[in-house]
């Protein structure tokens, strides 16, 4: 009995060394696919980490009703005041509200790696606007003064965009503004953004009305009592959200379109793959045929001939499972901006890898060397004994 579950299973190892050209071509185009599936789901999920990481989980955003975007909001100042009065609005030094009025228009800069143009939000933000976002550190320079023509600017914008260097001027709404500051947001979507003076942005861009009111709850645990409070006065027409969901909500179109087209891309190339391996595996046990009719000759079982080969297949997309998961997990050096086609500004972000993905990768490579070795495996097992014998 212990012969018959260990030299079957010895030929797994064996023989893929034996045919190492096969070997690695097999396992080579298995890589690939895994590593556009695995590249295709990091690419989502680090989609998603920006925007909900641009979040606070103690932040609410109260933007105009049946508005998806800031850019699409507006509130009025009777509005933004009334605001100001809500309960559990957190207080900071001096009893000061932590609460910001907040302005976003879009404007049109030039990339570096193309030379095209393309949309960049500009948040007209107060200093407190800073203090609500913990994770936006200045790297260089320093904060725009109140009342001044001057901005910072995103990590992302000040190394893909032209003309937005530390000290540089920027021209738009008919006014010029110094860069005086470049800010790191971490991983998350205000790398991607131009800040300045709320009250300077609208009086440049000719606008009495603001965009969005992000505040500070005294405890996240409060956002209910706050939602109700905003619903029970009929002089609100305003909706508010946690800062981490409203972030989320904004990825899930682009996210979405990532996972169709990723998903697509991987069954036309795992049908490939498959087909591959069944090719490879059918072609082992033609190449065979004698001496898996030995082995059922002196005693082994169908079923140690079927485990055998399906094994093999098994091992085969494994090591090509591997390959191509390490393959990608390399593109969590890549950083990468497009459109995100909520608020048709830039967006900039890095793939990010998960156990959840990797495991499912893993999984995914499994699958394919399962379909293509079953077949070539069950023709393995239900050889006739006497004519694989005589093919020797």
């Amino acid at each position: 009995m212990k012969i018959t579950t260990r030299i079957p299973l010895n030929y797994i190892w064996r023989n893929l060394l034996t045919r190492r050209l096969t070997t690695v071509l097999t396992a080579g185009g298995m890589a690939l696919v895994v590593f556009v599936f695995t590249a295709v789901q990091m690419l989502e999920a680090g989609l998603k980490a920006t925007l909900v990481q641009t979040g606070q989980p103690d932040n609410v955003i109260i933007i105009r009703a049946a508005s998806e975007t800031e850019v699409q909001s507006s509130l009025d100042t009777a509005q933004s005041h009334i605001l100001e009065t809500l309960p559990h609005i957190a207080r900071g030094p001096g009893g000061v509200s932590m609460l910001s009025k907040e302005s976003l228009v879009l404007i049109s800069l030039i990339k570096k790696d193309t030379g095209g143009p393309s949309n960049v939000t500009i948040r007209g933000t107060r200093a407190l606007g800073l203090s609500l976002r913990p994770q936006v550190q200045l790297i260089e320079g320093r904060m725009f003064r109140p009342g001044s023509n001057e901005i910072i600017v995103g990590r992302s914008i000040a190394n893909g965009f032209e003309g937005v260097g530390l000290g540089q001027t920027l021209n738009f709404a008919r006014r010029d503004w110094q860069v005086v500051g470049v800010f790191d947001a971490g991983k998350t979507a205000f790398n991607s953004e131009v800040w300045g003076d709320a009250e300077q942005m609208q009086q440049a861009f000719r606008r009495t009305l603001y965009s969005s009111v992000i505040a500070q709850l005294d405890s996240a645990a409060a956002f209910d009592t706050v939602k109700q409070a905003i619903a029970d006065d009929p002089r609100l027409t305003v909706e508010v959200k946690r800062e981490q969901q409203f972030y989320a909500d904004q990825s899930k179109m682009l996210a979405a379109f990532i996972s169709i087209l990723g998903t697509v891309l991987s069954v036309i190339f795992s049908i490939g793959a498959v087909i591959g391996a069944m090719i490879t595996m059918y072609g082992a046990v033609a190449s065979r045929t004698a001496e898996i009719g030995t082995l059922r000759a002196i005693g082994f079982s169908r079923l140690n001939i079927l485990i055998a080969f399906l094994g093999e297949s098994l091992l085969l997309s494994l090591l090509g499972g591997l390959v191509g998961l390490a393959a990608a997990s390399f593109m969590q050096l890549v950083s990468i901006s497009t459109m995100n086609w909520q608020t048709f500004a830039e967006l900039a972000f890095a793939f990010r890898l998960t156990p959840g993905i990797a495991v499912g990768s893993i999984l995914f490579a499994l699958a394919m060397g399962f379909f293509g070795g079953v077949l070539p495996a069950w023709r393995a097992a239900r050889l006739n004994i006497v004519e694989a014998v005589r093919s020797a």
